[in-house]
């Protein structure tokens, strides 16, 4: 059957133009060579039939039975990523088409390389295709959820490796540095040797564009630094922020914060995020509009919206990054102790920004997400984080993702959403300790309820509420007076 998989796996890679019939051969070669191979049939029938990522697993399964490989991740991991780099052009060969397509429409560009990536199978769509997801009523309008199942657990070996290994190696530096196109992976480190970057220079810079393996909305992508240097949050972000969208104007990007407990999971390299998906944030409607007086032509606005956002709009970019980082600098000294902001503890900042970019019908438009990250003996993972009683909801940090509208909640919640499913229903259930008190105050106030339909669609409401619970806690101003004081403060600041 392998050298059915093997056809069948070259068969699709030239039906997805990641080669041409010519390479078949020079490919064949590279693939047997990996799985140890010495021949080949002249004559192989019936040709396996199926989608790259079911084929190469199962390429991979004969490589386990045959011992090949152990049958451990990485070992998968690296072997899955190698034989796909067989068809993958080089680097420079994808950075000439992406621009070649360029000349078409930025569009053409990012389709072609968003394409290619699933096609490659950097982007793990069997996996990703595990996540469940679907949208939420609430006072804000819908959100979006998502149960992340598609990060794969790891087996008894592999945690055993990884605890026995001992050498320290800093190469790549980290996981979004440019060192790791084409890197093969390593125990604990993870296979890319059918990753691919293309360069999109920003303000002199290169910085480079690449699509999130495990991506959370359409066209998932990551624009990252060439030099690996921490997340900065300042007027040059802002820029390179504009930049992009007028190079990619259909693409949103944004940037986690760049501090610990507000910014993202990797501070310590300089990246944004960006996308061809419209968030619920960004359908979201002006609760107030605010002149400021130093900058009249800017339309700011602060958004119906559980955490505290201003939105600037404005035809003319070099104003609105002008307001912007007026807004930063005073959000970075800004104290204010009725609303437990601080801007310091001693030297330490607390204040920072998480900012959001997009050309709307023509028009730059910044959305800024004012951010606290100091704690308190009553909050001691954050007092604008998620607390204690949505825990049980929602612990991590609150991203650039989460301020967006999407919810990305851990995998254990499958499992004991069908639990609270059950007891909904008048069922035998097992509810984890920490749910209970959420599940019987649904059941108060639902009543009886007979339909699995109904409940499914209950339990997805309440836990968009408790979403939004979760970002209301992340929110800085609680309330308008307290958003009030802060835009007097930036009207008073320079005069």
């Amino acid at each position: 059957m392998i050298y059915q998989h093997i056809n069948g796996l070259i068969q699709k890679a030239i039906e997805a133009a990641l080669i041409e019939q010519a390479d078949q051969i020079y490919v064949r070669n590279q693939v047997m060579r990996l799985l140890h191979l010495e021949s080949f049939p002249e004559n192989v029938t019936n040709i396996t039939k199926d989608s790259i990522p079911n084929i190469l697993e199962r390429i991979i399964a004969y490589a386990v039975e045959n011992d090949v490989i152990e049958n451990v991740f990485d070992d998968k991991e690296i072997l899955a990523a190698t034989i796909m780099n067989c068809f993958i052009a080089r680097p420079s060969v994808i950075n000439k088409t992406f621009y070649k397509k360029y000349e078409q429409s930025p569009q053409a560009a990012t389709d072609y390389f968003y394409t290619l990536s699933k096609n490659s199978n950097y982007i793990q769509m069997n996996r990703i295709a595990k996540n469940i997801h679907f949208k939420a009523n609430t006072s804000y309008g819908e959100m979006d959820i998502t149960i992340n199942l598609s990060k794969p657990e790891k087996d008894p070996e592999q945690i055993r490796r990884e605890r026995e290994k001992k050498e320290q190696i800093a190469y790549p530096k980290c996981v979004l540095c440019i060192e790791n196109e084409g890197y093969a992976g390593r125990t604990g480190y993870p296979a890319r040797a059918n990753h691919r970057i293309v360069n999109v220079p920003l303000k002199g810079e290169n910085w480079y564009l690449q699509y999130s393996p495990y991506v959370y909305y359409h066209e998932h992508s990551i624009v990252l630094a060439e030099e690996h240097r921490n997340m900065k949050m300042d007027k040059d972000a802002f820029e390179r922020l504009l930049l992009f969208t007028e190079k990619f104007p259909h693409y949103f990007i944004g940037s986690n914060a760049d501090l610990p407990i507000v910014g993202g999971s990797i501070l310590s390299h300089d990246h944004y995020q960006a996308g061809r998906y419209e968030f619920p944030m960004a359908q979201a409607t002006d609760v107030f509009s605010f002149t400021l007086k130093q900058f009249p032509k800017i339309k700011a606005s602060v958004l119906k919206w559980p955490m505290s956002v201003i939105r600037l709009q404005s035809w003319e970019k070099d104003q609105l990054l002008q307001t912007a980082d007026h807004i930063l600098q005073t959000w970075k000294g800004y104290s204010d102790d009725d609303a437990d902001i601080r801007a310091f503890t001693g030297d330490t900042p607390h204040n920072t920004i998480t900012p959001i970019a997009r050309i709307r019908d023509g028009m730059y438009e910044l959305d800024l997400v004012l951010r606290n990250n100091r704690t308190s003996e009553a909050h001691p993972l954050g007092i604008f984080h998620p607390h204690a009683d949505v825990h049980h909801i929602k612990k991590e940090n609150i991203g650039l993702i989460e301020v967006l509208g999407l919810a990305v909640l851990p995998a254990r919640l499958k499992d004991e959403l069908a639990e609270i499913r059950q007891f909904l229903l008048d069922n035998s259930s097992n509810i984890a300790a920490y749910h209970q008190t959420w599940a019987k105050q649904i059941k108060q106030a639902y009543g009886t309820i007979s339909s699995p339909e109904q409940v499914d669609q209950i339990i997805e409401n309440e836990l968009g509420k408790k979403f939004a619970r979760v970002l209301e806690d992340a929110g800085v101003f609680k309330e308008q007076a307290t958003f009030n004081r802060f835009i007097r403060t930036l009207n008073e600041v320079g005069e």
